[in-house]
């Protein structure tokens, strides 16, 4: 799954198809206020800002495209020239986006719009990272924290063992990819029926090489 070229332009999908059923309230997540901002618009901000990303597609619900639109002009995203359906589940959604992409020799990034303060340096480091790791074959690069909690492995409550928590990291977006990789990767899921739970356990299903760096 490895790729191999230079890649100049990235492509940012934005999953904010959500219901956030959890918070209890009548807004979706993605527009609910954060400091009298619409949640998705403060990493929509930032990754406006980042010049190397040529374009951001978001995945909002059908009944959510006027209202998002109208959002997105008002606070100037002008990087936004299509926006994909979300999906029955994030994975379905995160699909959608990868479709409307028409440069297969791009870089993928992928961030989910209910993180909103994700910091513009990180985001090129991630970037740079990526682009540095084509000499040795990194098919992604994906934010974590290192785990500081005992993290015990249970089977009916009965403890199984305990992890050396010096090789876990709690993961984060944005993860990026090489086009190529990551799309294979979500067609072979989608073929086996297969989901996981992010974008980067889907590539390493299917042999490809991420690295962790510090989120």
């Amino acid at each position: 799954m490895k790729s191999g070229k230079n890649h100049s332009k990235i492509i940012a999908i934005i999953p904010a198809a959500g219901l956030g059923k959890r918070f209890g309230t009548d807004t979706k997540k993605p527009f609910l206020p954060l400091a009298n901002k619409p949640l998705i618009i403060w990493s929509l901000q930032q990754l406006e800002a980042i010049t190397d990303i040529v374009e951001i597609i978001p995945v909002l619900q059908p009944s959510d495209m006027e209202y998002g639109s109208k959002i997105f002009a008002e606070f100037g995203i002008t990087k936004i020239n299509r926006i994909a359906l979300g999906g029955r589940e994030r994975q379905d959604s995160v699909r959608n986006g990868l479709k409307l992409i028409e440069d297969k020799d791009c870089i993928v990034l992928i961030h989910d719009a209910a993180r909103p303060l994700i910091e513009k340096d990180l985001i090129i480091t991630a970037i740079e990272e990526l682009r540095a790791g084509e000499t040795t074959g990194y098919d992604g690069v994906i934010l974590g924290v290192p785990l500081k909690d005992t993290v015990k492995e249970s089977c009916d409550t009965i403890v199984h063992r305990t992890l050396n928590r010096e090789r876990l990291w709690a993961i984060q977006t944005p993860q990026l990819f090489h086009f190529r990789s990551i799309s294979a990767a979500y067609d072979k899921a989608s073929e086996e029926g297969y989901y996981a739970t992010d974008d980067a356990a889907l590539v390493e299903r299917y042999n490809g090489k991420v690295k962790i760096i510090t989120g």
